[in-house]
């Protein structure tokens, strides 16, 4: 906060006002947020070499517009009755699918009325990202951020790196290499899908083989392989990674795990193919519930993260200004296709 105050020693402006303007300046540029705390009266004298009388001074006069507020024992902080309308978000996605439309469904109605939010699609396209970062990403309040690239993101984190930590939000996917005091709403992918499956072993045990859809070009984490693996070596599975849903034979005594829509489609369409019994003799789990997959062939068995708790979250982390990380609820639903 101190980076914010500036002082100049030859101005004709005096320096409390000058303390005054720079916290009023700050706000205004979304630098300074509802709920920051103000640096102490002795902090602000110690950096600026100036009288406690002149912060003193600043302080009361930034409490008389209602700016800050005094919390006894504790110091001054910006109202948000006064700013706390003032948010301005930018908010990037890397697709407009069912599943991110709840998230940015919840997202706005937890945040309600009379917040500013620019809305961007990069359609997992590193150049694209960085070209709309670099565009369009300033005087916002908060930067809320899915990160998902079929190639070109491994420096993906430099230029996240580069927006203000107090006011970043990163959604679904932690990116290693971002740095600071950011807050984030995540799926732990190891841990979910391994635990997921777990929950299902009862029915898995039908199976000899499990086979995980995961594309040579996808941005899918790595971490769905390994959660995938650990489970099949726990529990004596055979493991197997299927590229391309085209070229695969469907056999029985095996359940496929899918991670897009489109190669669900096709492992439908294949699946209906055999004289094999859905449920039975063939499984298929898909990852990220929809209505339709309720009844689609009288139910399709779904490993799901909770995308409109995800919304509601990252929400209540922008308006409480919040710098958590916090670890979406992910689960299994049971239907007719295991």
């Amino acid at each position: 906060m101190l980076y914010h105050i500036k002082i100049n020693d030859y101005s004709n402006t005096p320096k409390y006002q000058q303390i005054y303007n720079s916290i009023v300046e700050g706000i205004e540029n979304h630098d300074i947020l509802p709920g920051d705390k103000l640096p102490s009266i002795h902090e602000v004298c110690a950096e600026f070499d100036v009288a406690k009388g002149t912060v003193e001074r600043a302080y009361e006069l930034l409490k008389e517009k209602e700016i800050v507020g005094a919390v006894k024992g504790k110091g001054f902080y910006i109202n948000y009755t006064q700013t706390g309308k003032n948010l301005k978000i930018f908010l990037l996605f890397n697709k407009l699918s069912a599943h991110k439309k709840l998230i940015y469904d919840a997202f706005v109605e937890a945040l309600g009325p009379g917040i500013s939010i620019d809305f961007f699609i990069y359609n997992n396209d590193f150049r694209l990202f960085r070209d709309l970062i670099q565009t369009h990403a300033r005087n916002h309040t908060h930067f809320v951020i899915i990160a998902h690239f079929f190639e070109g993101g491994d420096k993906a984190y430099e230029l996240i790196n580069s927006l203000p930590k107090h006011k970043l939000v990163i959604l679904d996917k932690l990116l290693e290499g971002v740095t600071g005091q950011y807050a984030a709403v995540f799926q732990n992918f190891e841990k979910d899908l391994y635990q997921a499956l777990t929950d299902a072993l009862p029915l898995l045990r039908k199976y000899t083989t499990l086979n995980l859809l995961f594309p040579i070009y996808t941005y899918h984490p790595r971490g769905i392989l390994n959660g995938f693996y650990k489970f099949c070596a726990e529990h004596q599975f055979t493991a197997k990674i299927v590229r391309d849903i085209q070229k695969e034979v469907i056999q029985p005594k095996n359940a496929y795990i899918n991670l897009m829509e489109e190669d669900l489609v096709e492992l439908i369409k294949q699946t209906k193919a055999t004289p094999f019994v859905l449920g039975e003799e063939v499984g298929i789990l898909s990852y990220n519930d929809t209505p339709l997959k309720e009844f689609l062939l009288e139910g399709i068995t779904v490993l799901s993260t909770d995308f409109a708790q995800m919304g509601r979250t990252a929400a209540q982390l922008v308006l409480t200004n919040s710098r958590e990380h916090i670890e979406n609820p992910f689960r299994l639903i049971v239907r007719k296709s295991l």
